[in-house]
Formats: C-alpha cells, sequence, structure tokens
C-alpha cells in the first residue's frame, strides 16, 4: 500500500494542487485511483472537495493553475479544470449530501469506488475495491445505482474489455433483468461507451458476455439475424462468433504491428477514441449485409453471400445514424464495410501489377492501412473445411507485401488533382445542377484513380464522351 500512496504523492499535477487543497476535505477518487493500482498512466483526476462555494472554489483554483475552467454540469455541479498542456485535467465536484460515504456508495463498481485523502495521505476503501482490483474482479456496488443510471450497465463491459477481469456472477444476472432499460440513456453516452469497449484489449471476450446477457441485442437488433446464420465450408464459426473473432484478431494485428502502423492506429480518431477502436467496430459489423442475401445452392450445399459487402454497408448507415455518429465516422465504417473484400482480391488477381495497386491506395485514401488490416482479420477468422493453411497462408503473407509496399509508397503518392468542378460539367455539357451532377463527378473522379484520366483535357473528352446528351 505504501507504493500505492508513494505514486500519489509524486504525481505532478497532485503536487501543484495540493497547496490550494490545505483548507478543505479533498478526496482524489475513481478512475486515477484505479489506474494507480493497476500500475497504468491517467491523466484525468477526479476531486470530490468539500467546500461552501464549489464553483467558486473550481475557479479560483484554475486561475491559480493558469488552467481553463469548465462548467461540466451546472445542474450537479460538476466542474473541470482543463491543464495549459490540454492533456491532464482535474474534475471537481461535491460529494453527494456532503457526506463522502454516501458519494462511494452511490457508484457503479466497487473498483471505482476507492477515495484517497490528499491531506491525510491515506487511502478510504470501505467496499474493498483494492482487494478486487487485486483479485480482477469486478462487483458492482448495488442495484439501485444501475437503476439511476443504466448506462453503467454497458460501462461493465467496457472495464472488463480493459482489463479482462472476472465479472462477478451478480452481476451478470442483474445486466440480464435490467438490459431493457439501456435504452434510457442518450444515445451519445451509449456510443461513447461502446467506443471505449471496442478499444480495449479484451474487447472479443467483452462481446461475447454482451451478447450471453442480451444487451448486445438490445443495443443492435441487427444482430438477432446476424446471430442466424450458422457455420459452413468457408467459416468454422457462425456468424456472430466470427464477427467476434474478426475483432479479436484485428487486435493481434495491432499487437504485432510495426511502429509506423501502430502509431497510426493509435492516433486519436475523427474526435473520438483512438483509430483502433472504430477499425474493431467496423470488423464487428463487417458481414451484417449476409442474412439479407443468404442462398445455399442446391446442387452443392454452398452457403453463398452475393454482395454482402455492399449491402452491409448500407444497412450500417442507420445503425450508426441511431447512435449519433458523426458523416465522417459513418462514412469511415460504410466503407470499410463495403471494401473489407476489396485487399484480397486485389492481391489474387493473376494480373495484380502496380499500376492496380496504385489505384487502389487511391480509392481507399486515408483508409488503406484499415482495410488491409481488415481483409488480413477477415481471412484469418474463417477456417472452414474447405480453406486451407497454404490458402490462408499466401493470402495474409500478400496483404502483408501490400501494406508494407503502400508504407513505401505513401509519401509519393500524389492526390487526385481536382480537374474540373461542377460549374466547369454544367457549363461543358449544358446541364443544370441536379444528382446526375454528382454521379458525374463521380466517375471522373474513378476514372483519375485509375489513370484513364490524366489532365483536363482528358477530363472533358471523358465527360463528353460518356455523358453528353445525345439527339
Amino acid at each position: 500500500m505504501n507504493r500505492f500512496v508513494k505514486i500519489i504523492e509524486n504525481d505532478e499535477i497532485l503536487n501543484k494542487i495540493k497547496p490550494y487543497l490545505k483548507e478543505v476535505q479533498a478526496y482524489i477518487i475513481g478512475g486515477f485511483i484505479r489506474d494507480v493500482i493497476m500500475g497504468k498512466h491517467s491523466v484525468d483526476r477526479d476531486l470530490i472537495i468539500l467546500t461552501e462555494d464549489i464553483e467558486l472554489f473550481s475557479k479560483n483554483l484554475a486561475d491559480e493553475l493558469n488552467a481553463y475552467f469548465i462548467v461540466l454540469d451546472e445542474e450537479n455541479k460538476i466542474y473541470r479544470i482543463m491543464m495549459s498542456d490540454k492533456i491532464n485535467y482535474i474534475d471537481i465536484t461535491e460529494p453527494i449530501k456532503g457526506d463522502i460515504n454516501k458519494d462511494i456508495n452511490r457508484r457503479d463498481l466497487t473498483i471505482n469506488a476507492i477515495a484517497y485523502d490528499i491531506n491525510h495521505k491515506s487511502f478510504y476503501d470501505p467496499l474493498n475495491g483494492i482487494k478486487d482490483i487485486t483479485n480482477k474482479k469486478i462487483k458492482g456496488i448495488s442495484k439501485e445505482n444501475f437503476i439511476d443510471d443504466p448506462l453503467r450497465l454497458l460501462r461493465i463491459f467496457r472495464f472488463y474489455s480493459k482489463t479482462g477481469f472476472e465479472i462477478d456472477k451478480s452481476l451478470i444476472h442483474l445486466i440480464k433483468e435490467l438490459s431493457k432499460k439501456i435504452h434510457e440513456p442518450a444515445k451519445e453516452r451509449i456510443t461513447t461507451e461502446l467506443l471505449k469497449m471496442f478499444e480495449g484489449k479484451y474487447c472479443d471476450e467483452a462481446l461475447i458476455k454482451l451478447e450471453e446477457t442480451n444487451l448486445l441485442e438490445e443495443l443492435l437488433p441487427i444482430y438477432t439475424e446476424v446471430k442466424k446464420i450458422p457455420p459452413n465450408s468457408h467459416h468454422h464459426l457462425d456468424l456472430i462468433h466470427h464477427l467476434i473473432e474478426t475483432v479479436r484478431q484485428i487486435q493481434i494485428l495491432y499487437e504485432n504491428s510495426t511502429g509506423e502502423v501502430k502509431e497510426y492506429l493509435d492516433e486519436p480518431f475523427l474526435g473520438g477514441e483512438k483509430r483502433i477502436a472504430f477499425l474493431k467496430f467496423a470488423g464487428f459489423l463487417h458481414d451484417i449485409g449476409k442474412p439479407s442475401c443468404w442462398t445455399i445452392e442446391e446442387d452443392t450445399g454452398r452457403h453463398r453471400f452475393i454482395k454482402h459487402d455492399e449491402i452491409g454497408s448500407k444497412l450500417v448507415i442507420p445503425i450508426l445514424k441511431d447512435l449519433k455518429f458523426s458523416k465522417k465516422q459513418t462514412d469511415y465504417i460504410k466503407t470499410l464495410i463495403k471494401y473489407h473484400i476489396y485487399p484480397s482480391m486485389l492481391v489474387s488477381a493473376p494480373d495484380a501489377n502496380d499500376k492496380a495497386f496504385l489505384k487502389f491506395y487511391r480509392k481507399m485514401d486515408g483508409v488503406v492501412i484499415d482495410v488491409i488490416i481488415l481483409a488480413m482479420a477477415d481471412r484469418l477468422s474463417a477456417r472452414g473445411e474447405k480453406v486451407t493453411e497454404k490458402m490462408v497462408e499466401n493470402n495474409i503473407n500478400n496483404l502483408t507485401k501490400l501494406l508494407n509496399d503502400y508504407l513505401e509508397q505513401r509519401k509519393k503518392i500524389k492526390p487526385i488533382e481536382k480537374l474540373l468542378d461542377g460549374t466547369d460539367i454544367m457549363e461543358i455539357l449544358h446541364i443544370e445542377q441536379s444528382p446526375k451532377l454528382g454521379e458525374i463527378i463521380k466517375a471522373l473522379n474513378e476514372a483519375q484513380i485509375s489513370s484513364e484520366v490524366n489532365n483536363k483535357e482528358e477530363a472533358v473528352d471523358f465527360i463528353i464522351k460518356n455523358f453528353s446528351i445525345k439527339s
């Protein structure tokens, strides 16, 4: 225990704020303490302060620290101090009804209910959260706490995904009992928790538990249909477990990736979590189009899923819209679903060459690495009786070569030049603004990607030849 006290006492941010906490009761609680005990670094510190005016105290502390003051929740008096480095921050609030015990007992999990008394340099752990961390257990505090905020049901799986700790059996029963209440929190909050879960190392195991507790189908009803697809000659797993295995394989590929790829996947992405979280979520969704196009050939018994990639890329749009994903986030996942087969088809084509690779790099602009990794994970997750180890090995080797070639070439690849804009095209073809114009612009872009069009003159010839109105 002295070791943890020493780590907390040596914390740079805590030492900056200590001089201003001498006249108040002050506790660090929650994630920062949990992470210290688990040997992890944390940039956010939750403080509970007992003082007459918590807002004034927080404002004054921000001024003293030359930091930014932010009101997070006016009603519940929660304030944030963002440090000048714009990385570390402190969230400050009062204890519930002015009582630290009431505050601790209103939290979600015992591992998040450990407090550290800053002025007395001691832990306050009435619910044995430190013991549960040591024993790698996730335990709830009370049923009422989950009823009050059902998002906590999903947070259980986020912490499971991040830690790999065992979820207490009584908590599993509680999730099943309360699963329908997951519709009560705002969609934005649900999406944040989902992405945090997908970022975790043990996300695949969390998804298995999520499915077992009925929470998955409450959150994403499309998986009711997904679960109906059985194993087949090319897939040793049924569809739901193939998707979960794809997530697992993405995590393995991420962990074994080069520094360059790992740095890329660790980047904060589109205003949300790390890119790896979005990639794994896309991996979990990549075959949702299969139930809609599932057929079985009478003569061979082969299961077919023709155009499931295109169908899935359309089906995912309303799902992500409902979860309040941004347009850019939706476009990213939609693109990965639509083109998840593309890299494997490319490298297995007998006429694959540098020109075809360049077309692929340009077409997948901004997501080349992502779609290759998804293709690898998909291949590694499908090992039916018709799939030999040699087939898998060859495919992965070729995809690896494609990835390495892109990493070497990407700085040399010139962006597609805009040869004609919408106004130019309307003047050339004598047409008005319409959905047709968008189709022409898209076709011209495709022609440039494939090097069919390389300059303005060729662009004009292309649209006249293919889109001029014939009398």
